[in-house]
């Protein structure tokens, strides 16, 4: 038998709630693997969560994981999904039951499952050793060297230390939290010569220091691509979220020199998004992150470039070249544009809110801060799907979550299954017609100032976490002037821009503009900042799709 690529003792795990079969499924594979593989057991999904985190945290690599389907509170296929956001690079099998493989044909699906087994299982030798040994040949395969961890050290309520944390967890760069208080936090101040006023802290995995970092800086040390390689593109994609990611995915797969551009972090509101439960081939949901996550390696596997932290200032026009402007001064160019740059959560105008952003008050998921709310009251402003995804997510953390909407109930705006879901749980509540007026603390938040709209009653509520999921905002102001908008900034696009059949103003061709064309020959739009989309991951992916297209059907006219 082969020998791990790594000389690091790689793990083999076994997760079982069945004591005896933890055991015998444990003797069966150190009896084969044991001399070149560490095995390790547990008997519940959260432990062996809790273990892989460990074993991530220390390097050591995860070859395949075993999880038995019927288990009680988290069952094999729900546990295999969160293992993939930990060990994405672990083969999957689920050990089951005969009455359970429809089960486990559907997992397959939802979790790239690599295998089942039947109980029982003996001989090993005949049903569990060849198939272990095909997926250990698959994984040594591939490079699963551990990964180094960047070391971020900063204060619990400060918002610039939440940003930090907030951009690696997002951009999938592996790090490890340490607060200024505690003694190993001290110690990594020290060993970088720092007095702790200037935090956060952020220790790259090359030992370099960085104090304060913007993200720019951030990005480029820590191994994120920020510079382009050429100067001019067929195909330039702004911004990273489904329509942007999909965009990138179809240019670039049908030979398209294509570069995608990122102000923070791909994936957009749908990839802090806790779980997406309604995207078409995912039946048991799936993580925002993972969905971005594979929709970003599919797009560079194609040979699409991804620039992230890069903020784009301006778009112009020069002749048959289309040239996108960054912050920093520079620029490339392209023949081609598609505008993918979504929506921001508007601001809580609520007295207060402004001075606490990051120190309690929170806008969107910030799934980052989720495992800190454990056993305290959680307040939610929304009502629609990212409100209804974040309360579902929280609740399995909080004591308790309250959803504050200023309708009637949640009907109105946020889809069936989530309105059911939050009717069934025990710990998440619905304050109807109801606003937060005003945020209390001094250097974080401590309570609100809750008023009845219908009433005008106010009360006090203690709190210490708020999350705003209020309407949207299209991050369009840098366009104006170049491409038309709506009266609220989104882009308007295709047939909307012409007037009873004729041309668009100042339009220079003689055809009219293609379906998701702007006003602005060979600039497209896709997703949430098109004026009257449908605002929906599926159709956002569809948009970016149909964009590329017409990109091809706009260059072979050119």
């Amino acid at each position: 038998m082969a020998q791990p690529t790594d000389t690091a003792r790689t793990v083999l795990m076994t997760v079982d709630d069945d004591p005896g079969v933890s055991r015998a499924v444990a003797r069966d594979l150190r009896r084969r693997y044991g001399a070149s593989y560490r095995v390790v057991r547990a008997e519940s999904g959260d432990s062996a969560l809790a273990a892989l985190r460990e074993l991530k945290l220390r390097g050591d690599p995860v070859a395949v994981i075993l999880a038995d389907y019927r288990m009680p509170v988290m069952n094999g296929i729900e546990f295999l999904e969160r293992a993939m956001d930990v060990y994405p690079g672990a083969r999957r099998v689920l050990l089951t039951a005969y009455a359970d493989t429809g089960a486990a044909i559907d997992a397959i699906n939802v979790v790239d499952l690599d295998h089942y087994l039947l109980k029982p299982w003996d001989p090993p030798e005949e049903k569990l050793y060849p198939v272990v040994d095909d997926l250990l040949a698959v994984w040594r395969a591939g490079d699963h060297r551990p990964v180094p961890y960047t070391k971020v050290v900063g204060h619990r309520w400060s918002a610039r230390s939440s940003d930090v944390r907030e951009f690696l967890a997002r951009n999938q760069v592996p790090y490890r939290w340490y607060s200024a208080e505690e003694p190993e936090g001290r110690r990594l101040l020290a060993a970088a010569g720092q007095d702790g006023l200037r935090l956060p802290l952020v220790i790259t995995p090359d030992g370099g220091v960085l104090v304060e970092p913007e993200a720019p800086e951030l990005a480029a040390r820590v191994g994120l691509a920020t510079t382009p390689t050429a100067d001019f593109y067929d195909l330039v994609v702004i911004g990273g979220g489904p329509a942007g990611l999909g965009s990138a995915v179809y240019g670039a797969s049908e030979g398209l020199r294509t570069v995608l551009v990122e102000r923070s972090a791909t994936g957009g509101q749908a990839g802090q998004s806790s779980r997406i439960e309604n995207y078409l081939g995912f039946p048991d949901g799936v993580s925002g992150a993972q969905l971005t996550d594979r929709a970003r390696r599919q797009a560079t596997r194609f040979g699409a470039e991804i620039l992230t932290a890069r903020e784009v200032t301006g778009l112009e026009v020069s002749g048959a070249a289309r040239i996108v402007r960054f912050a920093d001064g520079s620029a490339i160019g392209a023949h081609s544009v598609i505008l993918a740059t979504g929506v921001q959560y508007r601001r809580l105008q609520a007295e207060g809110c402004a001075d606490l952003t990051g120190c309690g008050v929170f806008y969107g998921s910030a799934l980052t801060e989720a495992p800190s709310v454990q056993g305290h009251d959680v307040y939610i402003v929304g009502g629609a799907n990212s409100a209804g995804q974040a309360a579902m997510y929280l609740s399995r953390f909080a004591k308790s979550v309250t959803l504050l909407v200023r309708g009637a109930d949640l009907s109105a705006s946020m889809s069936h299954y989530l309105v059911q879901q939050i009717t069934e749980a025990p710990n998440i509540s619905v304050r109807a017609r109801t606003e937060v007026e005003a945020a209390h603390g001094a250097d974080r938040l401590e309570r609100l100032t809750l008023r009845r709209l219908d009433t005008g009653e106010r009360e006090e509520a203690d709190a210490q976490w708020l999350f705003v999921f209020i309407g949207a905002a299209p991050l369009t102001d840098w366009l104006d002037g170049t491409v038309r908008r709506d009266g609220r900034g989104f882009i308007v696009a295709g047939p909307d821009l012409t007037v009873d059949g004729g041309l668009p103003e100042g339009w220079e061709l003689d055809r009219p503009p293609y379906h998701l064309e702007t006003s602005v020959p060979g600039v497209f739009v896709a997703g949430d900042a098109r004026a009257e989309s449908a605002k929906r991951v599926a159709s956002a992916v569809g948009e970016g799709a149909m964009a590329v297209m017409l990109v091809h059907r706009y260059l072979e006219q050119s």
